[in-house]
């Protein structure tokens, strides 16, 4: 369960790290200036955005690696799921080689069989 819920946090913080990285304005401006027409310099300042947004992409880098690294120790390798081969394979070596019944009762075979005229 731990398992699961780490894999959503991770893709939370990778949709937001993505979201931060896309807003950041480059060297050829970005989305920043797209997005919303310049206000982003009035809200936060001229300055300050980017730092926020750099600081903001480095931290959720960090966890994102960090959770990343955690869900290896995580992960329960008692319960590893095995391929069909290795499933039948185990199997076949758990049960003993004992020939199975046939289904259908053997025919009597018709020339060995004599005819009551024949008898005579």
């Amino acid at each position: 369960m731990l398992f699961f819920s780490l894999i959503i946090v991770i893709s939370i913080i990778s949709a937001i790290m993505i979201f931060l990285v896309l807003i950041q304005s480059g060297k050829g401006g970005g989305l920043a200036g797209i997005a919303a027409g310049g206000a982003t310099t009035q809200i936060l300042g001229a300055r300050q955005a980017p730092d926020i947004l750099e600081k903001a992409t480095w931290t959720l880098a960090t966890l994102f690696i960090a959770l990343c690294i955690l869900t290896n120790f995580v992960i329960d390798n008692e319960q590893q799921q095995r391929s069909v081969i290795q499933q039948q394979t185990q199997q076949q070596t758990q049960q003993p080689l004992t020939p199975q019944p046939d289904a259908q009762p053997a025919q009597p075979d018709p020339a060995s069989q004599t005819s009551p005229q024949d008898q005579n």
